[in-house]
């Protein structure tokens, strides 16, 4: 699997070394002669995308941060397809490097940081996307789906699980990046300098940003296990990396819904992983270790159902950890 020539000729690159990325659920990606990444996108996402990420990236670029800028075709569009209808991207490399799991306490600080940042930046002058993703963190829609889906007893109990989760009250919307895990965020040396796959930038209330987030930071063991273990230490290094940029404009409504976002969100994703055990159509998956998609998703699904069930076990410490980091 490699760019397709048409792709190439449509921006006018001839590399001499292209490299799959290491990581990556979604899309295709390449980097090209490590001066810029070539994606061929998931169907999911269409040429609106785009729009929204060259937006997005040129308010980062304004407000002095690091971010990848789309590079145009050789006709000026911000995309071309293949032979069979894929849609590709070309952005501009940055130098760095992104991890699969949070090694540290200090790490996972340094990236709060930086989403905090981003956050801030989107804040008071959010921009109009146009792209917007059906059910995204619509925990009751993907819970409805996995029961009718028939996933067996892992999903059976998956909607056990669910009846633990706190469901909170009305939260305002804030223009979020949909998906922090933390191979999305570029590294310099121990510094995080830039997110990364912002076409899924779209409003969210801060509960499924954040909870997302720290779902898949404190795991350090990652989706693909089968001894998840939520760290507490990286999680309370986290929330003090956000809150030291955010504490002055996050609510306290919102403040108070953070740790259930963390439980709520793993359980949303232990279904969305039990669907596509059964639907076979969604997530990529490791043909390395697995002989199916099936069962890669059996695999990360029970992984997010036990790692529910540790969150819900360390929900007091959490909230001491949050209410400590926001309110002194």
């Amino acid at each position: 699997m490699s760019i397709p020539e048409e792709i190439l000729a449509a921006y006018g690159l001839s590399p001499s070394v292209v490299e799959p990325a290491p990581t990556g659920l979604i899309h295709r990606t390449f980097f090209v002669d490590r001066r810029f990444v070539a994606q061929g996108m998931h169907p999911i996402f269409g040429e609106e995308v785009l729009d929204d990420l060259d937006a997005v990236t040129r308010r980062l670029a304004a407000a002095g941060m690091t971010t990848p800028r789309l590079v145009p075709t050789r006709a000026g569009g911000r995309g071309a397809r293949d032979a069979e209808g894929r849609l590709w991207r070309v952005l501009t490399y940055l130098d760095g490097h992104t991890v699969d799991e949070v090694g540290s306490p200090e790490m996972a600080a340094e990236a709060a940081g930086l989403v905090a940042r981003f956050h801030r930046v989107l804040l008071d002058d959010p921009i109009e996307v146009k792209h917007v993703r059906a059910a995204v963190h619509d925990t009751r829609a993907h819970l409805a789906r996995l029961e009718a889906a028939g996933a067996g007893p892992l999903g059976d109990a998956i909607l056990g699980e669910a009846r633990h989760i706190e469901w909170p009250g009305e939260l305002p919307r804030r223009l979020a990046h949909g998906d922090l895990k933390i191979s999305n965020v570029l590294f310099r040396g121990p510094r995080a300098v830039a997110l990364l796959d912002l076409d899924t930038v779209g409003w969210m209330p801060l509960r499924h940003e954040l909870g997302d987030a720290w779902r898949s930071w404190a795991n350090p063991r990652g989706e693909t296990t089968d001894e998840p273990r939520f760290d507490v230490a990286i999680l309370a290094a986290a929330v003090l990396g956000y809150a030291a940029d955010a504490r002055d404009w996050v609510t306290r409504d919102e403040v108070a819904g953070l740790v259930g976002g963390v439980h709520a969100i793993t359980v949303e994703l232990a279904a969305r992983f039990a669907v596509d055990m059964v639907e076979d159509r969604y997530f990529g998956w490791d043909a390395t270790r697995f002989p199916s998609r099936r069962e890669h998703n059996r695999v990360r699904a029970a992984a997010m159902l036990a790692l529910a069930g540790q969150i819900r076990a360390e929900r007091v410490e959490a909230e001491r950890i949050v209410r400590s980091a926001f309110w002194g």
